[in-house]
């Protein structure tokens, strides 16, 4: 190894959490290459639930050392509530977690951004959790953004924030009839931060850089999935950031020669959040019970997700993209009580079949699944920890996806728990 990579093949909500947690026992550095509060990554250890949004999920194992990288944009406010979280539950963060020094904040400006756009009915709605993502992701392109690293300089931090702030508030004043930044208050409170912040910060890049050269294992974590992604994705319904497994070079300040695996994670079905085309999409009544029996609300926001079925060109655009090596095929259990499973194997658009997945928004909107039905297992895989045991239903599912994706599935997750996981 040194870096492997694990990367939701879907529109996130994959069960990333799940997996990352059951790798990191075997690596020495879990690090987070995009995104922000807005991701939420669920791991269940015995009778525990924890829920994570900016903290890498290799933090519940007290021997690693947990980075987030230069490519997050980071809300102090969010992170000091999840450390103090840990704390509460016996977990240390001090000495084993840190912050990358390049890492972009959320202000406070980029929150109410967020919020307006979405409630304005002159912008097309993407979905956001309005936590100030987009926003400070476009500060940051544009140049305008504060970096970690700034709040240990005030004058400067002040003098960028002045910056920053003007050009803000006059938007929001203009369009939203909102009220200007104050400043003084802005930067007291973000000179607390500082002080809370402090023990985490660190050149994150050069730490692991230095972890690749002396060879030790690491686990770059994303969040979201690729359909999600701001190049890859169905833009514009999509993040702002890179999740696919090349944002975890610049995300993290590795070179691309130093990743030698990348695993995806794809649910046995589909789902997504927010606004957007989904070809598989289900309707009615079946949707809601997939989502039921899958549990699908959204782990940061609590928003029911959208649930519809495998979509195997989105599968195989996920492989290709990201160079999927192997797949952990998630929530297998979910569809235990089906007698009959629907998968996409194609599109069909203007009386034509479509393998490949459209780049036009407006066409991807208008596609039509071309549907292969397979038998249900209809048996308990729930639990279920050993390939060998699971029904021969539920075989020829994973041979049909792997025949449809063009990879293999290594690992079956059927369950929450660490144990109900089949590792092939």
């Amino acid at each position: 190894m040194p870096v492997k990579v694990i990367v939701g093949m879907q529109w996130g909500d994959e069960g990333k959490g799940k997996i990352v947690d059951m790798i990191s026992g075997k690596v020495d550095v879990v690090a987070r290459y995009q995104g922000g509060a807005n991701a939420g990554h669920t791991v269940v250890i015995g009778s525990e639930k924890y829920v994570l949004h900016l903290i890498p999920a290799g933090i519940l194992r007290s021997d690693k050392t947990c980075i987030i990288g230069n490519g997050v944009v980071l809300d102090p406010a969010a992170f000091i509530a999840e450390v103090d979280g840990l704390a509460a539950r016996d977990i240390t963060a001090k000495g084993s977690l840190f912050i990358s020094v390049r890492a972009h904040l959320i202000m406070p400006y980029h929150k109410r951004l967020d919020r307006a756009s979405e409630q304005s009915a002159s912008v097309t709605k993407i979905g956001t959790t309005g936590r100030g993502i987009g926003p400070t992701y476009s500060d940051k392109a544009s140049r305008l953004g504060l970096r970690v690293a700034d709040l240990y300089r005030p004058d400067y931090f002040r003098d960028r924030l002045v910056q920053s702030a003007k050009q803000k508030d006059s938007f929001l004043g203009s369009f939203y009839g909102e009220e200007g930044s104050d400043i003084d208050a802005v930067v007291e409170t973000f000179m607390g931060y500082a002080e809370r912040l402090k023990d985490y910060v660190a050149d994150t890049g050069a730490m692991i850089r230095a972890a690749v050269a002396e060879g030790k294992s690491i686990l770059a974590e994303g969040a979201q999935g690729t359909m999600l992604d701001i190049d890859q994705g169905t833009y514009p319904f999509v993040t702002s950031s890179t999740c696919v497994s090349g944002g975890a070079c610049t995300g993290l300040g590795i070179p691309p020669s130093a990743i030698t695996e990348v695993l995806g994670v794809m649910k046995a079905y589909t789902t997504r959040v927010g606004e957007g085309p989904f070809p598989t999409e289900m309707g009615g009544q079946e949707g809601e019970d997939l989502r039921a029996a899958g549990g699908e609300f959204g782990a940061t926001t609590g928003r029911p997700r959208r649930c519809g079925w495998l979509d195997g060109v989105v599968g195989r655009y996920a492989v290709e993209v990201n160079g999927v090596n192997s797949i952990a095929l998630t929530k297998m259990d979910v569809l235990d009580n089906m007698p009959e499973i629907r998968i996409c194997v194609a599109y069909e658009m203007d009386g034509e079949r479509l393998e490949n997945m459209p780049a036009n928004i407006a066409d991807m909107a208008r596609v039509t699944p071309i549907y292969e039905t397979v038998k249900g297992w209809m048996s308990r895989t729930a639990g279920v920890s050993k390939y060998s045991d699971l029904p021969d239903g539920a075989k020829r599912y994973i041979d049909r996806v792997e025949e449809l994706v063009q990879a293999k599935v290594s690992i079956v997750s059927t369950g929450e728990s660490r144990a109900a996981t089949i590792v092939r």
